[in-house]
């Protein structure tokens, strides 16, 4: 049976993208130790699935787009930088995100509910809105204290406000550049 490494998430508009590139671009450094998202991989990541089997997506599919087609649009804004888990244990260097409707956290633990009934394991901590922009190299290391300077130092950085109108399921497939990914499944608001 074939497996199909996945994920839920939000597409991101041109402008927000072309803002996370630009920020990128001022935060990165050759050497720095951090692996940072290309810009056709960027996206904002509901929940990771893992691999599933194939058979299995039609499925999975019908019970994303029960949860999704529950919510209007509804705005996100990003701005501001992050480090995660902390600064001094910094691993993930994100954009952050406003949720003024409170529809992404509400969709995010409406999904973490309804698939843990298809068996998928629930997130352990509570959904923390942000764009991942890049991440360390390796489990363990955590970024160089000149990094998290630089990702500090950005926090004013804004990179837009877009309208959410459609949630994707995505197929990541590894190749000797990286993963590429596909969409499996579109869904509308």
């Amino acid at each position: 049976m074939s497996t199909t490494r996945s994920f839920i998430a939000i597409p991101l508009s041109r402008e927000i993208t072309k803002g996370a590139v630009h920020l990128i671009n001022r935060l990165k450094e050759s050497g720095d130790g951090i692996k940072w998202v290309p810009t056709d991989n960027l996206h904002l990541t509901l929940k990771f699935l893992g691999d599933i089997e194939t058979n299995d997506i039609p499925k999975i599919s019908s019970v994303v787009r029960g949860v999704v087609e529950e919510f209007e649009s509804f705005d996100l804004h990003f701005g501001g930088t992050r480090a995660l888990p902390s600064p001094d244990k910094a691993r993930e260097l994100s954009a952050g995100i406003d949720d003024p409707s409170g529809s992404l956290v509400k969709m995010v633990e409406n999904l973490e509910l309804d698939l843990a009934e298809l068996g998928f394991k629930r997130e352990p901590r509570d959904y923390v809105p942000r764009l991942t922009l890049g991440r360390t190299r390796g489990g363990s290391r955590k970024a160089s204290a000149e990094v998290v300077e630089r990702v500090q130092a950005a926090d004013a950085f804004e990179l837009g406000t877009m309208g959410v109108e459609q949630v994707l399921m995505i197929g990541s497939f590894l190749d000797k550049t990286g993963p590429t990914y596909h969409v499996l499944d579109t869904i509308e608001l």
